[in-house]
């Protein structure tokens, strides 16, 4: 991994837009749109952030990193917002995970459920903001492994 650095609540990496994967990406869901299919640049499919994870090993990933507790964390959400044209094939882009929001409510079934945004900014090589995703996760007061007694 290349120029992966941590500041204080912010995980930031690089991620290049490879023409090979966003194919991949685009068969794997099962589109036929030739946006995602042909041509030597195809724009990303929207849901095609989601792989930034494969970008990010442990030192800059809030939740590989132990800032989350991931045997008791559900995924409750997931947004994605574009600023301007999707990414294309060979595009460098840069981004910068951090923790958003943060809640709590009681669960329908008892136990306290914390809810926790986590919020990745992605960058072109100018600095210009190209999207968001969004994630809210969401972390039980018992494992999801846990059985209770009746």
């Amino acid at each position: 991994m290349s120029n992966i650095r941590r500041n204080a609540d912010k995980f930031a990496f690089e991620m290049i837009i490879e023409r090979g994967k966003i194919r991949e990406f685009a068969r794997a869901t099962k589109s036929k749109n030739p946006e995602f299919l042909e041509g030597p640049c195809p724009i990303i499919p929207p849901t095609f952030l989601a792989s930034a994870t494969f970008w990010q090993d442990e030192s800059v990933s809030p939740w590989r990193s132990g800032a989350l507790q991931t045997d008791r964390l559900l995924h409750g959400e997931q947004t994605y917002i574009f600023y301007a044209e999707p990414p294309r094939a060979g595009q460098v882009l840069s981004g910068n995970t951090r923790l958003g929001r943060t809640f709590e409510k009681n669960g329908k079934r008892g136990g306290l459920l914390k809810f926790t945004e986590v919020i990745t900014e992605f960058r072109s090589d100018k600095g210009n903001l190209v999207a968001e995703s969004i994630s809210t996760l969401i972390e039980t007061s018992k494992s999801t492994t846990e059985t209770t007694e009746p």
